[in-house]
């Protein structure tokens, strides 16, 4: 019998968990329209550590840092919030950001209601780069399809493409600072990273060790502390953009099928 995994206190050992068997999904991410996309142990692995890679070589991270997460419910916020814990980092997540609402009101309010964020950003990660124009922050630039190669759009100055800097990054991570469990890991809330995953915990579903959980969460917060608390007790998320999540309250056939088909337990 395999020995039982140790516990899970930071992103360092959720990797060390979720490379135990590398195959197993982790993570499944249904689109608006569909569109599928499933990371196992390993490929979650490699993503996590090509970006931390990135964020490392780029924009020297490490605690004290403050990466900017302005990405909508979706797996590459997964990653990049993780990846920018596992180097020590601050994330900092938009002051209201639910799935419906958010980026239209930002976007209303034009680069003055960004000025207070972007001030003190180390590094803002944006599927929405031209909301920080004129802003100063470095920018790196987030497409959303699964298989986009590079950011379809115009870029600030001196922005990073995402799209096809990630990859060019080396599957293993080439060095970074250790985590300061004293730091703070998220704001607003100000967790600490040595309470990251107690705080996930908190968040008041039962999770079996192991389980296959839908997640349907409208906001990024709320989609990283879900999937955290799950990956955190050797389970995977299934995660639906808040578009498919609406789509199937009105289908609850479709939803089951779904359900099914994903052997989702919870």
């Amino acid at each position: 019998m395999a020995p039982s995994p140790a516990p899970v206190a930071h992103v360092a050992d959720l990797q060390r968990l979720i490379i135990r068997d590398p195959g197993r999904p982790r993570v499944t991410w249904y689109g608006d329209d569909g569109e599928r996309v499933e990371l196992s142990g390993a490929v979650l692995h490699n993503w996590i550590n090509k970006t931390v890679n990135l964020l490392v070589e780029e924009f020297d991270a490490a605690p004290g840092t403050r990466v900017v997460l302005d990405l909508p419910p979706h797996w590459r916020a997964i990653v990049w919030g993780l990846a920018a814990w596992r180097t020590g980092a601050t994330l900092v997540l938009l002051p209201d950001t639910p799935a419906s609402g958010a980026v239209e009101r930002e976007e209303e309010a034009g680069a003055p209601a960004l000025l207070g964020l972007a001030h003190d950003a180390d590094v803002v990660v944006t599927s929405r780069p031209a909301a920080w124009a004129g802003t100063h922050a470095p920018v790196v630039a987030v497409p959303l399809p699964a298989l986009a190669r590079r950011f379809d759009g115009d870029l600030p100055a001196g922005a990073i493409d995402a799209g096809s800097a990630v990859m060019t990054y080396g599957d293993q991570i080439g060095w970074v600072e250790e985590v300061d469990p004293d730091a703070v890991a998220l704001e607003p809330g100000a967790v600490l990273h040595g309470e990251l995953v107690t705080w996930a915990s908190r968040l008041g579903d039962d999770v079996a060790p192991g389980s296959r959980d839908l997640v349907q969460e409208g906001d990024a917060s709320r989609l990283l502390r879900r999937t955290l608390q799950v990956l955190a007790v050797d389970g995977s998320v299934v995660v639906l953009s808040p578009a498919l999540t609406t789509a199937l309250a009105q289908d609850p056939e479709r939803l089951s099928r779904l359900r099914t088909s994903e052997r989702v337990d919870l």
